[in-house]
């Protein structure tokens, strides 16, 4: 990796020292001039003469996704967010009363809320599987409920949004592959920043976003589509133009690939972002930034740890590059001011947002630091010593 070269990819490395890419990263150029350009060319062309003149640039999207989840071109939808992604999959979903869906106790907080609508419409019934003593799902207990409950679909984030725990994946897929179960892996945290292979996963849906470590832009998701999901007939609660075709007064058919799952009217532009975000993710190399950002969070978490009043909240056996605490007496609001007024952008999580993680912990909020691989260890020492002066 040429950090150097890195950095000068990415504009906003001259004006903030930008710790928050859990939340939001920074775009390199190439991203966000890829925006600017098909917004010029939709200016003087219009919107839909610039999608039929750009086809073959639309079309790059799916073969740049297809080659970061090592699937084909034809699992892959383009949405407007992680959010989105996971509830156009939900939607396809035919529940009915007594339905049991299994959650992790550390699912993003908008699937849980997605869920409690859920259960008050349809009369579903959630059960959550235990965390293991090491804060992951326990393997044994998942195993035990698949088997008692024969679920109708198991939910789980890769990545919590309240720590830096990433779930065991390849074991809950060597549970889940020869169930009836559906599965929906959140992973809106961990693509861009961690190896992700949707076929090997077993998920029937995988959800997305580009805002945060893929370095794109807001308001672009991801959702891939197995083949078995494909294959076995599912599909949004409310398809439009674009995923199906109107046959009949009271009919019509849905398209053979994930397509099925997008809108007719699409942000063109941020699609051009997205591509760009997973070419240049790509030529990076998803390994080299898993690497690089292991080492800037264990030089974070050293330096951490000498600070008086802070306590690390991380748990898990593997741990990616969002690093979370507490800070004795210390207000959030106060703290995101503070660290702003000083040149870093960082996050807070608040309770609202992992209330049954941070019960658990005993802990109201944590301050959540996100390195990515264009950071560097003198930008951390920046935010140690700012921390200092509390």
């Amino acid at each position: 990796m040429d950090n150097v070269q890195i950095r000068k990819d990415t504009a906003g490395c001259e004006d903030i020292i930008h710790l928050n890419n859990a939340g939001a990263a920074l775009m390199p150029v190439s991203v966000a001039n890829a925006i600017r350009g098909y917004i010029t060319i939709e200016e003087h062309m219009g919107g839909y003469e610039a999608a039929n003149a750009n086809r073959e640039k639309i079309d790059d999207f799916y073969e740049y996704a297809a080659r970061l989840l090592h699937c084909n071109s034809r699992n892959i939808a383009f949405t407007n967010s992680a959010t989105d992604s996971y509830n156009r999959a939900l939607s396809a979903i035919p529940f009915q009363k007594g339905d049991v869906v299994l959650l992790t106790e550390n699912d993003y907080p908008s699937n849980f809320l997605a869920f409690i609508s859920l259960k008050k419409r349809f009369d579903i019934e959630l059960i959550q599987v235990k965390n293991s003593p090491g804060g992951e799902i326990d393997l044994e207990d998942l195993e035990a409920k698949l088997k008692q409950y024969q679920p109708r679909l198991l939910s789980v984030s890769h990545i919590p949004t309240s720590s830096g725990l990433i779930q065991p994946l390849a074991e809950i897929a060597e549970l889940i592959k020869n169930q009836e179960t559906i599965f929906l892996l959140d992973a809106c945290q961990s693509m861009g920043q961690i190896e992700l292979d949707a076929v090997k996963s077993h998920a029937h849906f995988v959800s997305g976003t580009f805002r945060k470590f893929l370095r794109g832009p807001r308001g672009a998701g991801i959702l891939y589509v197995s083949d078995k999901a494909l294959e076995s007939g599912l599909e949004p609660l409310f398809i439009d133009m674009r995923g199906a075709e109107w046959i009949d007064d009271y009919a019509y058919v849905a398209r053979p690939d994930a397509k099925r799952f997008e809108d007719w009217e699409t942000a063109y532009a941020l699609m051009m972002g997205a591509t760009e975000a997973i070419r240049y993710a790509l030529e990076v190399g998803i390994a080299n930034i898993e690497a690089r950002n292991q080492e800037l969070i264990s030089y974070l978490k050293k330096e951490l740890i000498k600070l008086p009043g802070i306590q690390l909240q991380d748990r898990g056996s593997r741990q990616c590059s969002i690093v979370t605490f507490s800070i004795e007496n210390t207000n959030e609001v106060e703290l995101k001011k503070y660290l702003y007024g000083n040149g870093i952008n960082i996050s807070t999580t608040p309770r609202a947002a992992a209330i049954i993680d941070f019960r658990e912990k005993g802990i109201d909020w944590v301050a959540r630091v996100s390195p990515h691989y264009y950071n560097t260890e003198a930008e951390i020492d920046r935010l140690i010593s700012v921390l200092k002066g509390i």
